[in-house]
């Protein structure tokens, strides 16, 4: 009876472990094989053990993204921007058909953005979830969409996300952010690429610089 038991736990403790999943990191440290650029004309390099973003005048947005698609996960990453550059995290996100005639390799990146934003001096929206050419605009609602000031400016920021079912959440520094619970936006983006935003600039400025590190994922 004793072993039966204990088979038992064994195989539940085993099933957990597998449907709990791995931690993979989404950027080796050495190269970005496994990222793709859509839109725009910012450029990304590999700074030490980071990924670095950095505008370029003119540009719309652009957005560096992994070539697979993750659906239910857990995503955690380090990034610190510059004070003048506002910039955000795609997930679950996808690209538009290209229009006819366009030389284009790729539609407009779309789908829920979590945002990277320095706090200033009244604080600001880092962390809460936009809509990135949905045609929605903020997915956080007004009522939650309150300026905080849980982003360190000009130094590194630990960001977490958790996306489960049309559920939304995410943290700052250990702190919660914001619960996005959205079945509209979770019927047409309900799996995507995650991508690295860096947004485009006013004419006469810049350029400006953001970077990711210790960029990892679990799916769930």
């Amino acid at each position: 009876m004793k072993r039966f038991a204990f088979s038992i736990f064994l195989a539940v403790a085993v099933t957990t472990s597998l449907s709990a999943g791995e931690w993979t990191k989404l950027f080796n440290g050495k190269n970005l094989d496994n990222w793709i650029q859509k839109n725009g004309t910012a450029t990304y390099r590999i700074e030490g053990d980071a990924i670095t973003g950095k505008t370029n005048e003119g540009s719309p947005n652009s957005f560096l993204c992994t070539k697979k698609l993750y659906g239910d996960f857990e995503l955690q990453f380090e990034v610190k921007v510059a004070n003048e550059l506002n910039s955000g995290v795609q997930i679950r996100s996808q690209t538009k058909e290209v229009p006819a005639g366009s030389d284009a390799e790729f539609g407009r990146v779309n789908g829920p953005q979590v945002e990277i934003e320095a706090s200033g001096a009244n604080g600001a929206e880092a962390g809460y979830v936009y809509g990135e050419a949905t045609g929605r605009g903020w997915l956080t609602a007004p009522d939650r969409l309150k300026p905080h000031k849980h982003f360190k400016d000009g130094k590194w920021n630990h960001f977490r996300v958790v996306a489960k079912g049309p559920k939304i959440e995410t943290w700052i520094n250990g702190v919660h952010i914001e619960t996005l619970v959205d079945e509209e936006i979770y019927k047409t983006h309900s799996k995507g690429f995650i991508g690295l935003q860096v947004h485009g600039i006013k004419k006469g400025t810049g350029p400006y610089e953001v970077s990711w590190k210790n960029i990892k994922i679990k799916e769930l």
